[in-house]
C-alpha cells in the first residue's frame, strides 16, 4: 500500500488525488509498506533503472514506460591525488538526469488513468516530462521562464507538449503553472514525490557499480534539491537493508548568483530560507530561490554530515572547460561540481585517500546559445 503523508504535520492522503501538496502547505512524501530493496531481485539483464524495479513504486508491468533511462557510466576523472569519478547522468535519452523521475512518475501517472499533466521548469526536466508524456500518450503542457536555453525549449516542443514561456524568473513559472495544477494532474519534479523514486535509482547504481559499496563522498549540483534528496534516499535504502554500512557524506554546490541552502549551511541554521537571484548565471538549471523539500535537503545535509559550497561566473565557465578538455561535454548546471571538488579537497573535506563521485546531471547540448559565447 502507498499513501501520500505530509512532511511537516504527517497528515496522510490516497495517491489517487490530483493533491500536490499538503492542506497546510507542507510537500508530500510516499508512505509505503514494502521488503526493501534486494541485490537478488536485481534484475540484472535489464539495462535500464527499471533493473531494481522490485524497490519502485509501480505494480503494473504494463504501466511501464521507459526509453532506455539509467545504468550510466561511471568513468575516473582526472585527478592524480584522489579518487574522483564522475556519473555521466547525461547520456540519460533526453539529456539529462531527469528522465529518471519523468520515467519512474509518468509511469505511476499512467497506473493512476491519468490523462493530462502540466509541469514547470528551467527546461530538463519539462524536456524529460515531455517526452515520456507523449510516449505514454499523455497530453502535457509545460511552463518554462522566457529566458530558458533555446535547446531545451525546441526538445520540449518536439515532443508535442504545449509550451508556455513566462516572463521573469524561475519563481514566476512555478506561481505561474499552479492555476492549472489545480484542476490537471501536476507531474511536478518539485512537488511529486513520485519524481524522487526516479532519483534515488543514481544510488543503486552508484553502489552497484562499485561492488554494493559506497563511495565516501558524492557531490551533485542543488536547485530544489531533486538529485540531492534522491541519493539520501536510495542510500539510506541500501543501508536499511545492511548492503552498504555508510551513506556518502553528500556535498552539494550551488552557483553564487542563487544560494538558498548554502546560506543555511554556512550560518548554521536548521532551516532554508529565500535568498532571492542576485543575477543572471550559466547555471540556469539550479536557480531556486526557495527550495519547496529545503527541510529534507537539510536533514540530509545533518544526517550525512554534508556540506554545501558555491561557485561563480567564472569557475562555472572553468568547470565546462576543464570536462570539456577531457571529452565531456556538459551543460554549465553541470560544471559547477569541478572548482566544487577543488574547494571541498582545499577545505580539508575531501582527503586523499577518500572516494568521490560527482554526478553530471545535463547534456551540453541543452546550452549551445550559451556555450557558443565562452566557447
Amino acid at each position: 500500500m502507498i499513501e501520500y503523508i505530509c512532511d511537516q504535520c504527517n497528515t496522510t492522503y490516497r495517491i489517487e488525488t490530483l493533491r500536490y501538496r499538503c492542506d497546510c502547505g507542507g510537500p508530500l512524501q510516499l508512505k509505503q509498506a514494502g521488503t526493501g530493496f534486494s541485490i537478488d531481485r536485481v534484475t540484472v539483464e535489464d539495462s535500464t533503472l527499471w533493473r531494481y524495479r522490485h524497490a519502485l513504486p509501480v505494480t503494473d508491468a504494463a504501466s511501464v514506460i521507459s526509453l532506455g533511462e539509467g545504468m550510466t557510466p561511471l568513468v575516473s576523472f582526472d585527478s592524480p591525488e584522489h579518487d574522483h569519478r564522475v556519473k555521466l547522468d547525461f547520456v540519460c535519452p533526453t539529456g539529462s538526469y531527469k528522465d529518471r523521475g519523468a520515467a519512474v512518475l509518468l509511469s505511476k501517472v499512467k497506473e493512476l488513468g491519468v490523462e493530462a499533466v502540466v509541469e514547470d521548469s528551467s527546461g530538463n526536466a519539462g524536456a524529460a516530462i515531455a517526452a515520456y508524456s507523449a510516449k505514454a500518450g499523455i497530453d502535457c503542457t509545460i511552463y518554462c521562464p522566457a529566458a530558458t536555453s533555446k535547446g531545451k525549449l525546441a526538445q520540449i516542443s518536439m515532443y508535442g507538449a504545449r509550451l508556455k514561456l513566462i516572463e521573469g524568473n524561475r519563481a514566476a513559472t512555478t506561481q505561474a503553472v499552479l492555476e492549472a495544477a489545480e484542476t490537471t494532474y501536476y507531474a511536478s519534479h518539485n512537488w511529486n514525490p513520485f519524481f524522487l523514486e526516479g532519483t534515488k535509482t543514481i544510488a543503486f547504481e552508484i553502489a552497484e557499480q562499485l561492488s554494493w559499496e559506497a563511495p565516501d563522498h558524492v557531490i551533485c549540483p542543488i536547485g530544489f534539491g531533486s538529485v540531492y534528496i534522491g541519493l539520501f534516499i536510495g542510500f539510506q535504502e541500501l543501508q536499511a537493508q545492511g548492503i552498504i554500512t555508510k551513506i556518502p557524506r553528500l556535498l552539494g554546490v550551488q552557483s553564487a548568483a542563487c544560494c538558498p541552502v548554502y546560506k543555511a549551511y554556512s550560518e548554521n541554521r536548521a532551516q532554508v530560507e529565500r535568498a532571492p537571484q542576485t543575477n543572471e548565471t550559466l547555471a540556469e538549471g539550479i536557480t531556486s530561490e526557495l527550495p519547496i523539500r529545503g527541510d529534507t535537503i537539510m536533514r540530509a545535509l545533518r544526517e550525512t554530515n554534508g556540506a554545501i559550497t558555491v561557485v561563480d561566473e567564472p569557475e562555472i565557465e572553468f568547470g565546462v572547460k576543464a570536462l570539456a578538455s577531457k571529452g565531456i561535454y556538459v551543460e554549465p548546471t553541470s560544471a559547477v561540481i569541478v572548482k566544487a571538488f577543488d574547494k571541498f579537497v582545499e577545505s580539508g573535506i575531501i582527503r586523499a585517500a577518500d572516494s568521490t563521485v560527482s554526478i553530471l546531471t545535463g547534456s551540453g547540448l541543452k546550452a549551445t546559445d550559451k556555450l557558443m559565447k565562452i566557447a
